[in-house]
Order: structure tokens, then C-alpha cells, then sequence
């Protein structure tokens, strides 16, 4: 429930049409299970698969959704969107496992511009106002429709040195290639109804709205959901070398809440003009609202992918792709010209109609519980919950 008495669902709107994946974390298990949404609860996948990378590999996935979503709900979607995030507790998970956690940045005009007054004001928030003024005067709107690698890309690119305006934001907003990174390690990614952590020393940080592409090994798009790609502007604003600093911290990448399978009646086109929406609820009473819309993407999903996966790099487990965003807010929240920056405890709701909701409460990374669960005890889990498929010789029947 929102500070002003509203609620945000957490499933799509027609979530009745959509094939529904997660993970939850199960205690009776110590550890996750992939799951379906099934009406008001999810059913457990578990005897189908292990982990929702395999699932996401299988070319009869929609049929076992399919088939197991048929089976009554073992556990209550609304408990498992309110249970606290304890480990004696079921409760909801990101719903991808064994996916390398990738992003792309600088693929919206609105932000890439953010990016270069991060960039000339050397992350220093209080300069922001006056670089912002002189930057959108000297590009005006030319560049928001300059196709990516186009001549015309590379006419602006002439212009833009001649001013001394040029940067390396610039280059992989509207030269050939963009910008590709890692986003995160496998398995530290949190879900719904979880914290997202913003180191103690930053003070210029903020939320970033994001469409992820859920991709099998094999480069197709399976899936999609939710991100939240928390960004430290000052650390960013320092150097672009530091955006492994600025984006992987603890609990700094949050997708969900669930997976949306594309099928027959959700197919990647339902996408391309989606809007993607940002509420921020603070303690203080702050409150902000925005939306990035897709159709101002200035590359497509196919080229995000193609530029991630194919004969120069491979995902044997597949990928989860953050598609970036147009959100760089400007709204003062503390100081006249300072922008704006995350609280303790503001609560971030990211929504999309045909992706439901994606809810988060915003603390410090250093006082959060630290991530545990990786790969070795995945491992250790997947062992204990495997069930031999024949009886060993010489064993007691």
C-alpha cells in the first residue's frame, strides 16, 4: 500500500492471459524454487526444472507452464508479495537464477545527455543546473533523431567536437556500437518486496526504470520483465571508468517481479511502444513520477541483443538484458540545483501494464543483509534436492 492509500497490483493487467514465471525462496527447502502464477498463487515448477535458466532454454517451456499451472496454487501470491525478505519466510525472489546479468546504457537521448553534464561536472551535483543549460542549448534536438552508426550520426559527431562537446556518452549513444556492461554477478539480483541498496558515501544517486529481455543461449528472446538499474551519478560523474562502482553494489540490481514468457498473444512487437512508468514515495513526503516510453529507444531490442550475444561472446545459461532508460531526473529534492537523490526509505514502484509492478524500499548497501546465496550454495542446494532416477544396485528396494 502506497503512503497515499493506493495500491499498485503486482501482476500484469490482463495477467489472466499471461504465462507467468518467478522464483520464490522456500524455507522449507532452504532455497528457491521456480514457479508459475496460477490465478491469486503460484504452483511449483520444481518437477519440471530446477532452475529457471533451464526453463528458459527449453523450447516446450509455454507447454509446461502449461501443464503444471493447471495444478491448485501452493503458496498465496498476495503473502508472498508482503512476507519479509527472511530466509525463515517464503517469499518472492528475481525471477531469473543462473542468467549472466547484463545491461545497456546510453540508449535513450534524454539520459545520454544527463550522462555528459554528469560527465562535465565531474559528478558534482550543484553544477549540474548551469552545464545542463549550456549543453541542451549547443545540441538543441538534433539529436534525438539521429539513428545510431547513420551518417547522420556521424555528421553529429563532427559538429559536436567542433563545439568541444563531444563524449564518450555520446559515442555509444549515437556512434555504431553500445554500450554493453555487467550489470551484476550471477544469483545477487533481489526481487519484489525487497530493499535495493545505495552505498553510505554516495550522495547523487538515483533509480533507473528498465525494460529487461530475458534470452536463451541461443540469442532468442524468451521473455521479459522489470529492472531497476540503481545508478551513483557522482561516482559515474568522477570517471567512466567507475561504473563497475556506480552500478554493482549490494542489492543494486532488482528485477521482477515475474518473467513474462512471449507466446501468441505477447510477442515482442507488444513492447515496442510500451511505456514504462516511475513512482517514488520518500519518507520525508517527497514523491516524483515519470515514464519512459519505448518507442523512444534509439536501437532495438534485436540490435541490444545481437550487440551482447552471438559468435564474439556466448551465455551458455543464457542473460537477463537491462534495455536502459530515458528516467535522469532533475526534480530538487534537498538543495536548489542539486537534482534529485534517494532517501533511506523511499519506496520506488516501476510499472509497465503487460509486466505488472516491480517494488522496492531503498536502504544502505552496507547495512542490508549481505549476499549469500551464490553459485556454491546453488550448487549445494540443487545436489540436496535432487532425486535419483534409478535405484542404485544392490540397494534395498
Amino acid at each position: 500500500m502506497r503512503a497515499d492509500g493506493t495500491d499498485a497490483g503486482v501482476l500484469p493487467r490482463d495477467a489472466g492471459a499471461a504465462r507467468l514465471v518467478g522464483r520464490i525462496w522456500d524455507p522449507q527447502i532452504a532455497g528457491p524454487r521456480v514457479v508459475a502464477v496460477c490465478g491469486d498463487g503460484v504452483v511449483d515448477l520444481s518437477a519440471e526444472t530446477r532452475t529457471a535458466s533451464e526453463l528458459m532454454e527449453r523450447e516446450d517451456a509455454i507447454a509446461v507452464i502449461d501443464a503444471v499451472a493447471a495444478h491448485p496454487p501452493r503458496w498465496s501470491l498476495a503473502e508472498l508479495a508482503g512476507a519479509a525478505h527472511r530466509e525463515d519466510v517464503a517469499h518472492l525472489l528475481a525471477p531469473i537464477d543462473l542468467q549472466v546479468v547484463k545491461a545497456c546504457g546510453v540508449t535513450f537521448v534524454d539520459s545520454m545527455i544527463e550522462r555528459v553534464i554528469e560527465e562535465r561536472v565531474g559528478g558534482d551535483p550543484e553544477r549540474a543546473g548551469a552545464v545542463r543549460t549550456r549543453v541542451l542549448d549547443a545540441l538543441g534536438g538534433t539529436l534525438a533523431s539521429v539513428r545510431p552508426g547513420s551518417p547522420e550520426a556521424a555528421r553529429a559527431k563532427d559538429v559536436l567536437r567542433e563545439q568541444g562537446l563531444w563524449s564518450q556518452y555520446l559515442e555509444v549513444g549515437i556512434g555504431p556500437d553500445p554500450e554493453v556492461f555487467t550489470k551484476a554477478p550471477v544469483l545477487s539480483s533481489v526481487g519484489y518486496g525487497a530493499h535495493v541498496g545505495v552505498p553510505r558515501a554516495s550522495s547523487w544517486n538515483n533509480p533507473e526504470p528498465e525494460l529487461v529481455l530475458v534470452v536463451a543461449s541461443t540469442g532468442r528472446i524468451v521473455g521479459a520483465t522489470l529492472g531497476n538499474d540503481v545508478n551513483l551519478r557522482d561516482v559515474e560523474g568522477r570517471s567512466a571508468l567507475l561504473l563497475g562502482k556506480a552500478k554493482d553494489n549490494n542489492a543494486s540490481s532488482a528485477i521482477g517481479p515475474f518473467v513474462r514468457m512471449l507466446d501468441d498473444g505477447f510477442a515482442l512487437d507488444a513492447l515496442r511502444d510500451a511505456e514504462i512508468t516511475l513512482r517514488i514515495d520518500g519518507e520525508d513526503g517527497f514523491a516524483l513520477q515519470a515514464a519512459s516510453p519505448l518507442s523512444r529507444i534509439s536501437r532495438t531490442f534485436e540490435e541490444l541483443v545481437a550487440a551482447t550475444v552471438g559468435a564474439h561472446h556466448q551465455y551458455p545459461d543464457g542473460f537477463a538484458l537491462y534495455t536502459g532508460t530515458m528516467f535522469a531526473p532533475t526534480t530538487d529534492r534537498d538543495e536548489p540545483g542539486a537534482g534529485f537523490t534517494h532517501h533511506p526509505g523511499d519506496v520506488v514502484e516501476i510499472s509497465s501494464p503487460r509486466l505488472g509492478t516491480l517494488r522496492t524500499t531503498v536502504g544502505i548497501a552496507e547495512e542490508l543483509p549481505p549476499w549469500t546465496f551464490g553459485l556454491t550454495r546453488m550448487l549445494r542446494h540443487l545436489d540436496a534436492q535432487r532425486t535419483p532416477l534409478l535405484t542404485p544396485l544392490g540397494a534395498d528396494a
